[in-house]
């Protein structure tokens, strides 16, 4: 019985397989998350996906007009518009995920990496060879996505007989942070070369220990700053706002032939509750991980 993948990919393969270079963001994307879908399938997944998101929104939104009794006119532009946005949203927002979801392994790899390459030095110091460090650091999940890569590579050394060298540099193909790479190119270069991996990755991982202290300390610098600009935009503007449509409905009930109350219960129900969700994901997206 064929899944709802193998169906997308029978109706809409042929058409990613034409476009696929205006998608190559996704594809690029795609390789460095923990999603096991080829960027074919992927792709596929995601017109059908919108394209049933614009059936039933078509649906659902005729029989509900035809219930409110909305006129013939409405309901054609209502039909025509609203469930062709409900599908470019589902479209845009089902490609951006893998990227998402790559940014999010790269800060989670970022902020372990400094504690990670200290565990791995003092782990070095006593001669343990690759495998066994790639082995150990895989065991300790407070690593995050680290522990992740190092699973991959002893799984790819175990299973599919790579020698470490060769499943180091291949994870340092895949993985989202740049960071994180260089430090696998770095190990694999100096392993090769003859070079003291002990104290490379000793010194390693106290540069990126101190430029994480330095990331954390601008981050907290930041703070004060946007708690200012948090303060005036957010809570002293609205406050403002709502004084003053409250003045004026006392003077003149409407404005530009809208209503004065209609007005304030917009702001208060929908601009002020957009412009904090706006200022969160805004703090999400720059804060520095503990």
């Amino acid at each position: 019985m064929i899944g709802f993948k193998g169906l997308a990919t029978s109706l809409f393969g042929n058409i990613v397989d034409k476009y696929k270079d205006m998608f190559v963001f996704v594809k690029d994307s795609l390789s460095k998350t923990d999603i096991k879908i080829p960027f074919r399938t992927y792709m596929s997944t995601i017109i059908l996906t919108s394209l049933i998101a614009y059936i039933g929104t078509l649906v659902a939104l005729i029989a509900a007009l035809i219930v409110l009794g909305t006129s013939l006119l409405m309901t054609i532009v209502y039909c025509i518009f609203a469930p062709f946005l409900v599908a470019i949203v589902c479209f845009v927002m089902l490609s951006l995920y893998p990227y998402q979801r790559a940014y999010s392994r790269k800060k989670n790899i970022e902020t372990n990496l400094p504690f990670v390459l200290i565990h791995m030095g003092a782990i070095a110091e006593s001669g343990i060879p690759p495998y066994v460090i790639f082995k150990l650091i895989s065991e300790f999940k407070e690593y995050g996505e680290i522990s992740t890569e190092m699973r991959k590579m002893v799984r790819n050394i175990d299973m599919f007989g790579i020698d470490p060298l060769t499943a180091v540099k291949q994870a340092a193909e895949k993985t989202p942070s740049d960071s994180f790479k260089q430090v696998l190119l770095g190990f694999a270069t100096t392993t090769e070369s003859g070079g003291d991996v002990k104290t490379f990755l000793k010194s390693t991982g106290q540069q990126s220990l101190f430029e994480w202290r330095m990331r954390r300390e601008k981050f907290l610098q930041q703070l004060s700053a946007y708690a200012e600009f948090y303060t005036g935009l957010l809570i002293a503007a609205p406050l403002f706002i709502v004084a003053l449509f409250a003045v004026m409905n006392m003077i003149q009930p409407t404005l530009v032939g809208y209503g004065i109350l209609d007005l304030m219960k917009l702001s208060i129900y929908l601009v002020v509750p957009l412009l904090n969700g706006g200022f969160i994901l805004f703090l999400r997206g720059v804060e520095v991980e503990m």
